[in-house]
């Protein structure tokens, strides 16, 4: 079998050097792999001939079963080029949006999804998303939205990185102990996907900078552990006709929505007009919580924020799914908008 292996390197290299197309020169390779081929089916065991080129046709069959695998492959790749440049109007592909061959394989999965294609990843690209919390929720959905590709994220949060943070804020690890969480995440989503902008905002979200901030993003996620940042963000969201996709942890229980009243959905204050009472919902420094159930809500959040900027599939757009970790169990809640909702009920924001 290694004869044969360095004939067909000796063949490969002759055509290179007389300058043969590759096609030619894999036409031969080609055409002596058959002749490999034919000798161990039709000569009989033990024959010198059959013996110098593998001795077994097994051999061969499964060498061949891979370079068709190859083949394959390069061929997808190839498919999924052309479907990632397929023809968007002018206005949605600004200047220094196009892919690199590395993303093109980075994002082939999304590429070959029929929800997705080229034209979806064009979008996470040149898509803005601003993360409110580096925390529990917005450690996964930080890490998911940079290696989903999305061109500009931005996350805001004023606390460090805390030992007792470790067991469930993954974006973090034990070296980034004393280190802001915004910079310490930066650090992580540029190493998984150095394509993609980061925007570090290390100080609390609040009424002052609220407006101009939210007006540099498309997408809000917010994963905050507290009720006047929720209601904060909301109605910043809501008055600039952004979407709001919150996310909320309790013990062994997460629930999630996506509240954008200018698409017709209720906000955020519609379903929780007041903040409870202090102690009905304690933080999960005071409750607990399970380690792996701020990354399964975190990365739904990411989803949500793919299908928004993407289009693709429902969003939970006047739905609540909320998520029984200790049960494993799922289940969906309609929400409806308050006529009365101090926040989108006064006017017509649909």
């Amino acid at each position: 079998m290694l004869f044969v292996l360095i004939l067909a390197g000796a063949l490969w290299g002759i055509g290179a050097v007389a300058g043969a197309p590759k096609s030619r020169r894999l036409l031969m390779l080609g055409v002596l792999f058959a002749g490999v081929l034919a000798v161990q089916l039709i000569l009989p065991d033990g024959h010198p001939l059959r013996e110098t080129t593998g001795g077994s046709p097994a051999l061969w069959l499964i060498l061949g079963g891979f370079l068709v695998i190859a083949a394959g492959y390069g061929r997808l790749v190839q498919m999924l080029k052309r479907r990632a440049a397929l023809d968007e109007p002018a206005e949605m592909v600004p200047s220094g949006r196009t892919f690199s061959e590395t993303e093109l394989e980075r994002y082939a999965r999304h590429i070959v999804l029929r929800e997705l294609g080229g034209p979806g990843q064009k979008r996470l690209k040149q898509a803005r998303v601003l993360v409110i919390g580096a925390g529990g929720l917005g450690a996964s959905a930080l890490q998911y939205l940079a290696a989903a590709g999305v061109g500009t994220i931005g996350v805001i949060d004023d606390d460090v990185v805390e030992n007792a943070n470790l067991q469930r804020q993954v974006i973090h690890c034990d070296a980034d102990i004393g280190m802001p969480k915004v910079f310490s995440a930066e650090a992580a989503m540029k190493a998984q996907n150095p394509a993609i902008e980061v925007r570090p905002y290390h100080r609390r979200l609040e009424e002052g900078i609220a407006a101009d901030l939210f007006a540099d993003y498309d997408v809000i996620l917010e994963g905050s552990d507290n009720f006047d940042t929720r209601y904060l963000a909301n109605r910043v969201a809501v008055a600039q006709g952004k979407p709001l996709i919150s996310g909320a942890l309790s013990q062994w229980e997460g629930q999630l929505s996506v509240f954008h009243p200018k698409a017709g959905g209720p906000c955020y204050q519609c379903i929780f007009p007041k903040a409870p009472a202090p102690g009905l919902a304690p933080s999960c420094a005071e409750a607990g919580v399970v380690g792996p159930l701020p990354g399964v809500v975190g990365s739904m959040m990411a989803v949500e924020a793919v299908k928004q900027i993407t289009g693709a599939g429902q969003v939970l757009r006047g739905e609540m799914l909320i998520y029984d970790a200790l049960y494993g169990e799922n289940r969906k809640i309609a929400l409806k908008k308050r006529a009365d909702c101090p926040i989108c009920g006064a006017s017509d924001l649909a």
